[in-house]
């Protein structure tokens, strides 16, 4: 699919606590490799979709869905989207097993976004746990949920879903 694609993907990010971020970023350095030319931006920009042949979107989960952003801007963008390949990643800390549970526990995460594009791809990768990086309210509720701390991101796998992607 390489070279039917408009050449520029824009890789679209929403984070929470920053782990999203260097998550998106390693995507991006990976289709840069890859010979596509590659825009990382946070939604928070509202990055215009129209002029790229692929989007990349991902976004941290919390409450056990995307951040309210990253979902409103699929739904902005939902026309423009619906014209170019798009796939999906989401970075979380819980829901990490391959038990059944788990498991429906991530496809869940995208029931909303699922609803308003037809994703080429999904993913999920495990995220960074910093409390340093979060309100004491965050700190209580990752806590009480049984959060981990440290970096649970696998970079190979990271790199490799990128290396992968609209192939």
């Amino acid at each position: 699919m390489t070279q039917q694609l408009n050449k520029r993907i824009l890789v679209a990010y929403a984070s929470h606590s920053g782990s999203t971020i260097d998550v998106a970023a390693r995507i991006g350095e990976t289709l840069t490799a890859r010979g596509f030319s590659v825009d990382i931006k946070p939604i928070m920009e509202k990055p215009q979709v129209e002029s790229y042949g692929a989007v990349v979107i991902g976004s941290a989960i919390r409450y056990g869905q995307w951040l309210p952003v990253a979902t409103e801007f699929v739904k902005t963008n939902q026309v423009a989207l619906q014209r170019v390949p798009v796939a999906l990643f989401s970075v979380h800390l819980m829901n990490r097993g391959n038990d059944e549970q788990s498991r429906v526990n991530r496809l869940a995460y995208l029931n909303t976004v699922r609803s308003l594009i037809k994703p080429v791809d999904e993913v999920f990768f495990s995220g960074k746990g910093d409390p340093k990086r979060l309100s004491l309210f965050d700190r209580w509720i990752s806590r009480a949920a049984g959060a981990p701390v440290g970096d649970l991101r696998d970079w190979n796998k990271i790199r490799g879903w990128a290396q992968a992607v609209f192939a």
